[in-house]
């Protein structure tokens, strides 16, 4: 067994993709398939499950993978005490809802950045579904979503809180509404309404809030920051978390306000989940208590509505 063997299985594994894995490799996919395939015959299981939209981690392949990633952090750290000065960095993959608040990411990511200045840290966009699937399969280390309250965990998931706040409505200065202390939901049927695309928590909010009714005319996005600048563009009005608009660059610069939605209880949470592991990298580890440090700042902060980060595990 060589370790650049369990470094070609990270990748596949990361990347989702044989043919990723090879470009980002510079391999050609006959030989890291080969590479793989030698092994999965050494340790006796199959460790990828091949499938023509890409290849997976198999269930033996998931029980296996913290004890690969131990590995190859052992070995970067002899790499380190050797003096070896050319150190290869591990990568963080975090999957983001884009309503996971820009005022939280970005601070999260310069003190993360500071602290392991060799670890690659991505962000991917994508929807609450997407990112659960990421993370079973080990393609996505963090998780930020956002859920409503009284929402369930998905089983196999640790889950922390880190913001708590409440939808309100994201408009311009100059817009009618801006004008008004709260916004009821038959103000926003007289408006241009720029909602989530389905499969968003913000679009069963929204749905559930106007009860079937539609607006004078409607707009839909994928996420939160293209719902901000077309907001600011003047093209209509949209539903936010408080968390995902106070604080953002928009919001301080004066090209947008939020207002509260009238005779409305209702409680968005920002959740950071994980898969139930024995093992965690390191790096996954500090950028997690990262996030939840940095939360709990902004609980007593500049978010409006929000409150300290509480975990769900130990």
């Amino acid at each position: 067994m060589r370790t650049e063997q369990l470094e070609y299985i990270a990748a596949v594994t990361r990347l989702g993709s044989l043919r990723r894995a090879a470009d980002e490799l510079r391999l050609s996919q006959p030989a890291l398939s080969e590479t793989v395939r030698n092994l999965e015959r050494e340790l006796g299981v199959d460790l990828l499950e091949r499938k023509r939209t890409g290849a997976t981690m198999s269930a033996a392949g998931q029980e296996l993978m913290p004890r690969i990633v131990d590995v190859l952090e052992a070995v970067d750290r002899l790499r380190v005490a050797a003096g070896e000065q050319h150190r290869i960095s591990r990568m963080v993959r975090v999957g983001t809802v884009n309503a996971a608040t820009v005022p939280l990411l970005i601070p999260v990511l310069r003190e993360f950045r500071a602290a392991h200045p060799v670890t690659q840290v991505e962000v991917v966009g994508a929807q609450q579904t997407e990112i659960h699937r990421g993370l079973a399969e080990g393609g996505f280390d963090l998780g930020l979503v956002n859920q409503l309250e009284g929402d369930d965990v998905p089983a196999g998931f640790e889950a922390t809180e880190l913001l708590r706040g409440r939808p309100v409505v994201c408009v311009r200065p100059d817009s009618p509404l801006a004008g008004r202390d709260e916004v009821s939901a038959d103000d926003l049927l007289t408006v241009p309404l720029i909602a989530m695309r389905t499969g968003y928590v913000m679009h069963r909010y929204v749905h559930r809030l106007l009860a079937g009714r539609a607006p004078a005319f409607s707009y839909s996005t994928d996420g939160a920051e293209m719902g901000k600048l077309m907001v600011a563009e003047g093209l209509g009005a949209t539903v936010l978390p408080d968390f995902s608009v106070v604080g953002d660059p928009l919001e301080r610069a004066g090209t947008l306000v939020c207002r509260p939605l009238a005779d409305d209880s209702t409680r968005v949470l920002l959740m950071l989940q994980r898969r139930r592991a024995e093992s965690v990298p390191q790096a996954a580890r500090d950028l997690h208590e990262t996030f939840v440090r940095r939360a709990g700042e902004l609980g007593g902060g500049p978010v409006s509505g929000s409150r300290p980060a509480a975990s769900s595990s130990p």
